[in-house]
């Protein structure tokens, strides 16, 4: 039951990830670049283990293993992608602030050490991959969704608040939330990875559903400036 929420993710993720890079590609991507690579590669990894779990031979003890260990895989790539368009978003929206670069270059410090300490606090190799995994996949969407809030305080400390900027790292906020309160869940007890499952796949879209939303209309100046051009009648 738990891949059947899988699956049922997939489906509605992978067609909104698609939407939402295309519409960051008519212009956006210049200003989000971490956003459209991380769009990508999480829609890249997902029809990964979708076909990983397609072949003939996937109900074989073998062909799980290579697809639990070619999901984790993917789950640390995906997770060193959010905490870096995070920092980005971070280090954009810090513009007006003197101290910007020491403030980037802490945050980095203390995600490094964040995540690999955690890494190694919880890898047990007495224990499979998704046991340990797991509360680690947690640690790093709480410590994200710390980050994301910060971000939050940032953008609302600004002079000139950038409204995309702001629904963007909301998005993010939900999906980190989502994904930290399924993950603690899905770790204490067994009988709780449906209703893990449900909330890490549903804040997942939802947040795939706002990016699409931000990013499907263009920029509100930019209709001013198309507006006002085409009243100008031509000499």
């Amino acid at each position: 039951m738990d891949f059947a929420f899988q699956v049922l993710g997939y489906l509605f993720a992978i067609p909104l990830g698609v939407l939402t890079i295309r519409a960051l590609l008519r212009g956006e991507y210049r200003h989000y670049p971490i956003l459209l690579l991380y769009l990508v590669v999480d829609l890249l990894t997902s029809v990964l283990e979708i076909l990983t779990r397609a072949l003939p031979i996937a109900e074989s003890r073998e062909a799980r293993r290579t697809f639990i260990w070619i999901y984790w895989i993917d789950e640390r790539i995906i997770q060193f992608l959010l905490f870096l368009l995070v920092l980005s978003l971070v280090y954009r929206s810090s513009a007006h602030l003197r101290t910007r670069r020491a403030l980037v270059f802490l945050l980095v410090c203390f995600s490094v050490l964040y995540a690999g300490g955690s890494l190694l606090w919880h890898r047990d190799p007495h224990l499979t991959v998704s046991r340990w995994m797991t509360p680690w996949t947690r640690d790093m969407n709480f410590a994200a969704a710390i980050l994301d809030l910060g971000l939050w305080a940032l953008l609302i400390s600004r002079p000139k608040r950038d409204w995309r900027l702001l629904m963007v790292s909301g998005a993010l906020g939900i999906q980190f939330t989502g994904g930290a309160i399924g993950q603690s869940l899905r770790d204490l007890s067994h009988e709780a990875v449906l209703l893990s499952s449900l909330l890490i796949v549903a804040s997942n879209v939802a947040c795939l559903y706002i990016w699409w939303q931000v990013f499907r209309k263009p920029r509100q100046k930019e209709k001013g400036r198309s507006a006002a051009s085409s009243q100008v009648s031509p000499c």
